[in-house]
């Protein structure tokens, strides 16, 4: 008995070294990867800049479904189209869920941020009541809003085209805080606008970071103190201001709601949903809040990618506004009716989408319920799942040349971009910039009428051309640089826009005064009568 006792704590310590030493290996029913190291697994491997372009090289070097060990935890790469279709889509039941995200979810977000929430009746009836604001029917009825703010975008770039980026912000955040809340964002400057933005990228550096995916990685590092985890002190700071920031706008719209004075917007159903679901105000402002921050962000960052391209590729812009010119004419902006006769202005919303995917590795990974098998390897409970969509965009044999902006991809691509998403036929999607599935991005339709009108307004009225400097040198933007995080696109980059003539100048500074006069009260700079209809008191 007392020799047992003697090697009993050996033995011990022997079953605990090799329980550990099998952590960060790669079982063999997997798909494949990259080597792994004990412990680590590919933790060692991840990039901390421009991961898309790491996933897409691991892609063309391991196949279109690979594996990598993250510490405790599996992620499996999806990088193909059929792959996202046969197992995002087809199999949306199983895998709509996500894996514990502590710093992104717990931290940064108090469990409330529906991106990153889990599967589970939670998320259902917030998606059920986003559904509400955003199906194909509602987005249509959105299009007075995407007028205005469209026409304020224009002018604005007519007075400062060196502020481009800016004012297209300003257009994708005032569409979506109207929609939202009910009121609109009339500068750029606002602080609460810029604190939106500034916060969000404060939000993704934060969750890019390697502390953060070692907290997830590795669940025993939370019960470091504070001190030794300055990442998890940001964490919760970054959560108390955004807290407050939506919190603040949802309980304006909510007493405008019941005021009556509110303009039509999702907040006045939210209200009627919380006396029914029964969930708090702050669940409240993270519904809205969030939708807020996604509808600001992505449109914005592919108007801005756009920008870019018609930079570096002039042949694409004069051919669009050849096109434009016979189908418009000088004396009008183009409207949503005509989109029908504009399909090359469709092709150049959809390139964009592709060739600068604002979702580079598809935001957020789903994550599976269940063991699931694909092609022969087991996808096991509980892995994340990356919808890879840089490497699908840049497959050469899907795509060929795929750094080539080149809108004739989408010649005979008639679809929607919401048709095209649901397309049974997976080599017939356009682009997988919405993501897959039952998390597929839900603002899709009013995301492609804010484009279009973008797209062809811009074409319509400017002339977009390179940055030339003082010396006379023309300096063209790389269109490799991206910024980094969930939402990219291009780095800030400088270009020279200019109207087309002085007749579209003040066809654009006319109609920007008309909107005004006709619809924007002088003092509070907030609609006069809402196109929409009035709004319907809750007093009662």
């Amino acid at each position: 008995m007392a020799v047992i006792l003697n090697i009993l704590p050996v033995i011990v310590t022997v079953v605990l070294l090799a329980k550990l030493l099998t952590i960060g290996r790669r079982p063999k029913n997997l798909p494949p990867g990259p080597p792994t190291i004990p412990i680590l697994g590919n933790l060692h491997l991840m990039p901390t800049r421009d991961a898309h372009l790491q996933f897409e090289k691991w892609a063309r070097e391991y196949g279109p479904v690979y594996s990598l060990i993250l510490g405790t935890k599996v992620m499996i790469v999806l990088s193909s189209d059929k792959a996202v279709k046969e197992l995002l889509d087809k199999k949306s039941n199983m895998y709509s869920h996500r894996q514990e995200m502590y710093l992104g979810q717990t931290l940064c977000s108090g469990d409330l941020r529906i991106l990153m929430m889990g599967y589970t009746p939670r998320w259902r009836m917030c998606r059920k009541m986003v559904h509400t604001l955003l199906n194909i029917s509602a987005a249509k009825s959105y299009v007075p809003y995407q007028m205005l703010e469209n026409k304020q975008m224009l002018f604005d770039i007519l007075n400062t085209p060196e502020r481009a980026m800016y004012h297209v912000r300003r257009y994708t955040n005032s569409l979506t805080t109207t929609m939202v809340f009910g009121w609109r964002s009339e500068t750029y400057d606002d602080p609460k606008m810029m604190q939106l933005f500034d916060g969000f990228g404060e939000f993704a550096e934060l969750n890019q970071t390697g502390a953060a995916g070692l907290m997830d990685f590795f669940p025993i590092i939370r019960y470091l103190p504070d001190f030794l985890l300055p990442a998890r002190v940001k964490a919760k700071e970054l959560h108390k201001k955004e807290k407050a920031l939506y919190l603040g706008h949802w309980l304006k719209a909510k007493q405008d709601t019941l005021n009556g004075t509110i303009t039509r917007c999702f907040s006045e159903d939210l209200v009627e949903a919380q006396k029914t679901e029964g969930f708090d105000d702050d669940q409240a402002a993270y519904i809205s809040g969030t939708l807020l921050e996604a509808g600001s962000d992505t449109t914005s960052s592919t108007l801005y990618a756009f920008i870019q391209a018609m930079v570096l590729y002039p042949e694409v812009q004069k051919r669009a506004q050849e096109i434009i010119d016979r189908v418009i004419g000088d004396k009008r902006l183009p409207t949503m009716d005509d989109e029908q006769d504009l399909q090359y202005i469709r092709q150049i919303m959809k390139e964009a989408l592709r060739w600068m995917p604002t979702t580079i590795m598809g935001a957020v990974p789903h994550a599976v319920t269940k063991d699931d098998y694909y092609d022969g390897y087991l996808i096991p409970a509980n892995a994340g799942v990356v919808n890879n969509v840089w490497a699908i965009h840049m497959d050469p044999a899907r795509h060929p040349e795929p750094r080539k902006f080149n809108p004739d991809r989408y010649e005979n691509d008639f679809q929607s971009l919401g048709d095209a998403a649901a397309n049974p036929d997976y080599t017939k999607r356009d682009q997988f910039t919405f993501g897959a599935g039952r998390r597929i991005c839900p603002g899709i339709h009013v995301a492609e009428r804010s484009l279009f009108l973008g797209i062809s307004r811009i074409l319509w009225a400017f002339d977009i051309k390179p940055y030339v400097d003082a010396q006379g040198n023309t300096i063209l933007p790389d269109q490799e640089k991206l910024t980094q995080g969930f939402v990219c696109q291009p780095e800030e980059f400088k270009c020279t826009i200019t109207p087309r003539s002085e007749a579209r100048k003040q066809i654009v500074i006319n109609e920007w005064q008309q909107a005004q006069d006709e619809c924007i009260d002088p003092v509070t700079k907030q609609w006069k009568v809402n196109p929409l209809g009035p709004a319907r008191s809750r007093k009662a």
